[in-house]
């Protein structure tokens, strides 16, 4: 158990999977899965040749949340709580400030944290079967910090009734409420979400990256704050070198080639 990584890496042609590696706890997001997570968002923030990043998990199940037994085994120490909280949060922030897209490839159960994961990516394709909770009422500890992800991917009363029932969503419902974005067949997913990620890969990284950043800055503001940045951030793109290389080879008819900057 050791000697397991508690991530698995693999890149390829761009697309770096991070894949969750503790199935026989339903990869649940312990303090010490939370820091190798985070350890690994950070490098791939820093690998230029990354592109995009799928998160994944290992076994029966995406995610199953918090580490309930590490939870009980610490005595519910509160600095241990504190910092077990602080770290999730800090993860969930680091897919929000990521540089390149975050896809969550669903293949199974995503349930509290691990629904929190879900709502935190930029996209989310799950499997036919993967279905979706934030039960924390049902065992009397509401599903505070995956509230926060939650509620600004999903209409108000539909993350109430997560929230507040606890019932586990299909696959369909999530859709419908804007959890994820596709429903692909168990044996397709894999190569459904591979294939969008080569898409967004072959795209320019800069622009992808000013885009994301963008995107959420201006969810927050106002609306006549959001037009003023977003104009200041379009003005900056147009300074790159790839939105100049862009608009050549669409008005030339030619693939464009990208340099990053």
């Amino acid at each position: 158990m050791t000697d397991t990584p508690f991530l698995l890496r693999e890149k390829d042609r761009g697309v770096v999977t991070l894949t969750l590696n503790r199935p026989q706890s339903r990869n649940s997001l312990s303090l010490g899965m939370l820091r190798a997570l985070r350890a690994a968002l950070i490098e791939v923030a820093e690998d230029a040749e990354a592109r995009v990043a799928i998160i994944a998990g290992a076994g029966p199940a995406f995610c199953g949340g918090h580490d309930l037994k590490e939870l009980r085994a610490s005595g519910y120490d509160p600095a241990y709580v504190k910092t077990l909280f602080a770290e999730c949060a800090e993860v969930m922030q680091a897919i929000v400030r990521l540089p390149q897209p975050v896809i969550a490839r669903v293949h199974g159960v995503a349930t509290a944290a691990g629904a929190q994961l879900v709502a935190s990516a930029d996209m989310a394709f799950a499997a036919e079967g993967a279905c979706f909770a934030t039960p924390g009422a049902n065992i009397g500890l509401f599903c505070s910090t995956p509230m926060v992800a939650l509620s600004r991917n999903v209409a108000p009363k539909h993350a109430m009734q997560m929230l507040l029932s606890g019932d586990l969503i299909d696959a369909a419902t999530a859709l419908s409420f804007g959890l994820i974005n596709e429903i692909a067949p168990v044996g397709e997913l894999d190569r459904r979400t591979f294939d969008f990620a080569l898409k967004l890969a072959a795209k320019s990284p800069l622009t992808l990256a000013l885009g994301k950043q963008a995107f959420y800055r201006q969810a927050e503001m106002k609306l006549a704050e959001a037009y003023e940045y977003a104009s200041t951030v379009m003005a900056k793109n147009l300074q790159a070198e790839d939105a100049k290389e862009g608009i050549d080879a669409f008005l030339s008819r030619r693939p464009p080639v990208w340099r990053g900057r």
